[in-house]
């Protein structure tokens, strides 16, 4: 099955990895499993390494050339390799840890293609580098479309907080105007960034310093961006090295209004 990969574009070795991350965590959903510590706080579980092996798997077979960053695994391939690809085999694992399902895997060429997944739903979101997609098994892929129309908007309130005090999330929710124009979740999974772009959520934002290389946000970026939100720092600055946090939102006025909104509260 591995192999079938091996003579295909990009975005499907993104979407065939994904998908196998995932079929990982809806198999050990519900297991009782130990706790790799990781530090302040943080912690992998068997379900997290176990997904990673399987997307690297897939990896290595259809691109055995290109290096690999893995949050459990580090780097592997080649030092000098022009292409590498950025895994999160299991974005949500506090959820998941305790039989929620808000969960992802995440798969991205850096800048190229890309693929976010949620095991439970089977929805695989993904792009070419170019237009952005869901896929699900019985359906055509269709073309994901952002719309703001559910007023919903996902705040990121896990630490850490590298902009405090200047910014803090928590802030946001208790701005009036955010409280006459949009509804807040809170689900601690980059699947609500794929939300974003599917039009489930008209926004997300999140505090950080450069998310554009990370694991875990890589994928969800190069979908929404594909889909054509609009995504900026909290500051409504590009990311990238000297970016700050992630604002991802459905339109402009979404965008503009989220922003000057933070801008208020510093």
């Amino acid at each position: 099955m591995i192999n079938s990969y091996a003579g295909s574009d990009d975005a499907e070795v993104a979407i065939a990895g994904a998908r196998a991350g995932a079929h990982v965590v809806r198999a050990m959903y519900g297991q009782q499993l130990n706790r790799i510590d990781k530090g302040a706080g943080d912690f992998a579980t068997a379900a997290d390494v176990e997904a990673e092996k399987a997307i690297f798997g897939i990896i290595r077979a259809a691109r055995p050339d290109d290096a690999v960053l893995g949050e459990e695994g580090g780097q592997q391939g080649a030092t000098g390799a022009g292409r590498q690809w950025l895994v999160d085999p299991l974005c949500g694992t506090l959820n998941y840890a305790v039989g929620n399902m808000l969960v992802a895997v995440n798969v991205a060429l850096r800048d190229g293609a890309a693929a976010v997944a949620d095991p439970f739903s089977g929805e695989v979101f993904f792009t070419d580098g170019e237009s952005a997609w869901v896929r699900q098994d019985g359906a055509d892929d269709a073309v994901l479309t952002p719309s703001s129309g559910t007023r919903l908007v996902d705040v990121n309130l896990d630490p850490p907080f590298p902009n405090a005090p200047g910014f803090r999330a928590v802030n946001l929710l208790a701005h009036s105007e955010f409280v006459e124009r949009f509804r807040p979740r809170v689900v601690s999974t980059t699947l609500a960034l794929a939300w974003v772009a599917a039009g489930k959520r008209a926004a997300y934002v999140t505090d950080g310093g450069d998310l554009s290389r990370s694991v875990h946000f890589a994928a969800g970026i190069a979908v929404c961006r594909a889909a054509g939100c609009v995504v900026t720092g909290i500051d409504g600055g590009p990311i990238g090295e000297s970016g700050r946090g992630l604002v991802v939102a459905a339109d402009n006025e979404t965008h503009g209004l989220l922003v000057s909104m933070m801008r208020s509260r510093r």
